[in-house]
């Protein structure tokens, strides 16, 4: 449920703050004085698509706040993404930057619209203008059909079955296209292969030999300067290492006088360790390096030949391996693709079994629940002034896709003896209200069973096209489902607005030189006066006055 509303900055609206209740909330006014706003400042807390279009002229930004009830389902829903409920409550926030970004909070902490999305369902249900428009499309017939059947599980099984019915029928088609194409490439891929083989490159080998070469290529310039660098540091009579073995003895000396010498004694230890072991691995070193022509040549000609195969199959060693490795894979894929084709079309049949019993099984739901879902409307729309009117809904087979093997109709008859045609040919705009309201009374109902909660529904002038004795029907369905869920609905007639438990007024004002929408909701008398103006028109008469009281002691009776 709905408990609070602040809207700021958005469209007309400078700052709207609004408290609703439980049982039918009713919004009224002239027309184009901002009801349908309300409606869509709450379409964007449940995931609505923002623009930037919607911030108020002059201002950076436009701000929408909620604060719901936190039903069982939605809280598990904000466990899943990390958050919690506080104290059964929940508040949302969607703000909007001029860039056409928006910004989620929810429970003031940051979040994404997917979100919002995916928390919709559990807290209300927005039927506008628009939707009825949707009531003509196939996939929303479908889509509706399902809701009330309840068969979310047995689709989303008949969707995983199709998708893997799918692929499985697109490998078969690109193997057996490319068959040709890698019949002929397969003599290509086997000398590659076998070049590659044939020169057994080892990883990195490039880079060792390489720098093996540049030893080979300097041999002499190296033995020179190492020679040089091991007589200075050892061999030569005046040699670091023979300095400081001098200056040591003497320092052993002074110790054994004068203690304290005896830590700068130890102090040199360190470096006479060190020049000896420089020394002897510069003794290993020219013990190692020599020159070799040979090995040279033997160098340059296998550097030679990497560089061959660098140039047809990659940039190192490691490239052309990995190469290779991509042709064994390929001509292993030529060499089974009998095998694998035979195995994909097995697995292909079987998914399609699968698929025809799921499917099958989801057409006989679907059949039950339109047989059900016609009755039920048909019922529905008795108090609609349509008690004549016949609806059926017409489940038939259609190609293969992930919602099943069935294509929905729905056929209406709004006059005796006629055949039921589909919605879109026969039925006017009045008519398509009350079926809407018919269809979501049903759907309503159906989820509520499921769910064993009330949720906020909302309704943007459903009253669309009807007047008199239909006006009144339609007020008392609303009525009826304001016993079990809160509702908020948006409308232009008395015959409504008299059934209300909450009465909202909203209107325009000039403020500042700018106009400004407002809401308030009203008391009895104002609530009798409002309808009392949607009887009269512009001039508030007595007569409508007490029209208005009749129409509302009629309506609580």
């Amino acid at each position: 449920m709905l408990h609070e509303l602040v809207v700021e900055n958005y469209a007309v609206v400078d700052r709207l703050r609004v408290r609703f209740h439980t049982g039918l909330n009713l919004l009224t006014g002239e027309t184009g004085s901002g009801k349908s706003i309300v409606v869509d400042a709450l379409g964007l807390l449940l995931g609505g698509r923002a623009s930037a279009d919607m911030i108020r002229s002059g201002q950076d930004r436009a701000r929408v706040s909620g604060m719901f009830d936190a039903p069982e389902q939605a809280s598990r829903v904000l466990a899943l993404a990390g958050f919690e409920a506080e104290q059964g409550e929940m508040l949302l926030e969607r703000e909007i930057l001029s860039n056409g970004k928006s910004r989620v909070y929810v429970n003031s902490r940051p979040a994404t619209v997917a979100l919002l999305r995916d928390l919709a369902p559990h807290l209300g249900d927005i039927h506008g203008q628009h939707d009825q428009q949707l009531l003509f499309q196939p996939s929303a017939q479908l889509s509706m059909l399902d809701s009330f059947a309840g068969t979310r599980e047995m689709r989303g099984k008949v969707r995983e079955l199709f998708s893997a019915w799918k692929r499985a029928a697109d490998a078969i088609a690109e193997l057996e296209g490319a068959d040709q194409e890698k019949l002929r490439l397969l003599d290509l891929w086997q000398f590659q292969r076998k070049e590659i083989e044939a020169a057994e490159l080892q990883p990195a080998e490039d880079v060792e030999l390489d720098a093996e070469r540049r030893v080979q290529q300097n041999s002499g310039r190296l033995l020179e300067t190492a020679g040089a660098a091991y007589e200075a540091l050892y061999e030569a009579p005046e040699s670091a290492w023979s300095v400081s073995r001098s200056v040591a003895k003497k320092l052993d000396e002074l110790g054994r006088i004068d203690d304290s010498m005896v830590a700068v004694r130890q102090a040199l230890e360190p470096a006479l360790l060190a020049i000896e072991d420089v020394s002897y691995s510069l003794r290993d070193y020219l013990g190692k390096v020599e020159a070799n022509p040979a090995r040279l040549e033997d160098i340059e000609n296998r550097l030679a030949l990497i560089d061959r195969l660098k140039r047809k199959y990659g940039g190192s060693v490691t490239e052309i391996l990995a190469f290779c490795e991509e042709v064994v894979r390929k001509i292993e894929e030529v060499e089974t693709a009998g095998e694998r084709l035979e195995e994909l079309r097995l697995e292909q049949k079987k998914l399609e079994s699968q698929y025809e019993k799921a499917a099958a099984g989801l057409t006989t739901a679907r059949k039950a629940a339109g047989s059900e879902l016609s009755k039920r409307v048909e019922h529905e729309l008795k108090p609609l002034a349509m008690e004549r009117t016949r609806f059926r809904i017409e489940v038939q087979p259609a190609d293969w896709s992930e919602s099943g093997a069935d294509r929905v109709h729905f056929l209406v008859s709004p006059n005796a003896g006629e055949e039921p045609k589909p919605m879109e040919k026969i039925a006017s705009g009045g008519e398509m209200s009350r079926i809407a309201l018919a269809l979501k009374t049903c759907l309503v109902g159906a989820r509520a069973a499921n769910a064993g909660i009330p949720r906020t529904l909302v309704f943007d002038e459903i009253d669309t096209g009807i007047g008199g004795r239909a006006a009144e029907g339609v007020a008392r369905r609303l009525k009826k489902l304001a016993g079990e869920n809160q509702v908020l609905c948006v409308t232009h007639l008395a015959q409504i607005a008299c059934f209300a438990d909450h009465h909202y007024r909203v209107g325009k004002s000039e403020k500042n030189g700018r106009t400004v929408a407002e809401i308030e909701q009203l008391n009895p008398s104002g609530s009798t006066e409002e309808i009392g103006r949607m009887l009269s028109g512009q001039t508030l008469t007595p007569e409508a006055v007490r029209n208005a009281a009749e129409l509302i002691r009629a309506a609580r009776a």
